[in-house]
Order: C-alpha cells, then sequence, then structure tokens
C-alpha cells in the first residue's frame, strides 16, 4: 500500500484521534509489568504524531515506517521540536537490526493492514528479537466486532472547506476483513480548484484467541487483554482491543 499524498492529508484528517490516550496506557501497562527502561521502538510511527509525544514524555524514542513520505512528515515535525528521534524506513514483517528496546509498540491498529497470520506471525517474531528481556510488547487492533458491524459496507463523510472525502467500506474476501475505498477532494489554494485523491486500504483482523495463539508461538509471557483504553476486559461490543505481554 502506497500512501504517498495522502501522508501530507493523514495529520489533517487526523486531528481528532486521542493520541495521548495511547501514550496513557503504555505508561500504565509500563508501570503494571515494572518496566525500568524507556528506550521505545515505535512501529508503524506514520507522520510521528505518537512519537513526538513519547519524546517529550521523556522516552528515548525510535520510529519506524514502510512510508518515505510518512517519514519525511514525521522528520520535519521531531526537528521542528528538537526532539532527537531517530527514524527509520523499515518493514515490521521484516525488522532490521535497529538495537534492543524495553517498549516496542505498534499502535493505531496499524498491524490490521498485514495481509494475513504468517505476516503478523513474522512482526511478532521480529519484535521479539529485537525487545530486550523483560521488555514489554504493546499493540491494539480493531475488534471483530468493528470489522463485521461498524466498517462492512458503510459509507463515511467529512466535508471542509479544505479537504472533502467520502469513504466507502466493503467486507473483503477474507473473514473479519474490510476493503477501504478512498476518495480525496483536496483544495489548491493557487487555483482554487480541488485535486482528486484515490486511496485502497485493506485491513483484516482475527479473534482474540488467535492473535493469543500467535503471540504465545513466538514466546511472549504474562499476555494481558484490554478493550478500549480502559485496561479491562474487552466488552462484546469493544472497538479496540489491546494486548500487552513480556520477553521472558
Amino acid at each position: 500500500m502506497s500512501y504517498e499524498r495522502f501522508a501530507y492529508l493523514y495529520d489533517q484528517l487526523m486531528q481528532d484521534v486521542p493520541y495521548d490516550q495511547w501514550v496513557t496506557i503504555v505508561e500504565e501497562y509500563r508501570k503494571k509489568f515494572q518496566i525500568d527502561g524507556n528506550k521505545l521502538l515505535d512501529l508503524a510511527c506514520g507522520t510521528g504524531e505518537l512519537s513526538v509525544r513519547f519524546a517529550q514524555k521523556g522516552f528515548d524514542v525510535t520510529g519506524a515506517d514502510l512510508s518515505t513520505d510518512m517519514l519525511s512528515v514525521a522528520k520535519v515535525k521531531a526537528d521542528g521540536l528538537s526532539l532527537p528521534i531517530l527514524f527509520f524506513e523499515q518493514d515490521m514483517t521484516r525488522l532490521d537490526d535497529l538495537g534492543e528496546f524495553d517498549i516496542i509498540g505498534i499502535f493505531c491498529d496499524s498491524l490490521n493492514y498485514l495481509e494475513n497470520e504468517e505476516a503478523v506471525k513474522q512482526t511478532f517474531e521480529g519484535v521479539y528479537r529485537l525487545l530486550k528481556k523483560g521488555g514489554l510488547f504493546l499493540f491494539d487492533v480493531h475488534s471483530v466486532y468493528k470489522m463485521d458491524h461498524i466498517f462492512a459496507d458503510a459509507t463515511f463523510t467529512w466535508d471542509d472547506d479544505e479537504i472533502t472525502y467520502i469513504w466507502n467500506s466493503f467486507s473483503g474476501e477474507a473473514p473479519h476483513s474490510v476493503e477501504h475505498e478512498l476518495t480525496f477532494f483536496v483544495l489548491d489554494e493557487s487555483s482554487g480548484k480541488y485535486d482528486r485523491i484515490d486511496e485502497l486500504h485493506f485491513q483484516r483482523t482475527y479473534p482474540e484467541e488467535t492473535y493469543k495463539q500467535l503471540i504465545e508461538q513466538t514466546g511472549f509471557k504474562r499476555i494481558e487483554i484490554s478493550g478500549d483504553f480502559s485496561m479491562n476486559a474487552p466488552e462484546p461490543s469493544a472497538e479496540r482491543i489491546f494486548y500487552a505481554m513480556i520477553k521472558p
């Protein structure tokens, strides 16, 4: 999947996303699992919104993402705030040796963009390899409920003076998957006309039992599952599921 021009629209479209809640839940799990170190890898960091927030909280942050364009936005953002964040272009299913980390996170349902279980398993194995002994791995995904009952065959729209979009979601061929057809109309201030940008995104999730099995196969222990930033067990209608675990 290529983000290209979408990367430069992303922050404007995501301005209402509760990023600070991700920071809070990382801090809460860090305290619960008694993680002393502060070296954090933000996988699939996108435009660096979370990377910046973690750095401002005192974490030693490294960001990695598959998109060159997203990373360009992230670097400008970090440099503008004089934050010493290292960014690397990386496929999270084939991670290079980026060093060892006390905490590794895959946030904002980024894991849902992987196409199959094997890709998820490869990502878990790469994370396990880069995580220090006793380190914390934390990720969140869309729930099966959200994929099947909220996203499937739904249409979402947004309209303001600068950007209008139409977001059509269709059930995918794989179980608990969706295809997002996104059409943006973006104002070109120099001409007063709107440019059209089309994007196709794929997301897939799995039942909690499947994620737990893949996690256990990788070797992680002390697995905790919570829903919707609550630190409590997910309700049946929870839309976002968090998984926290330790490398023994």
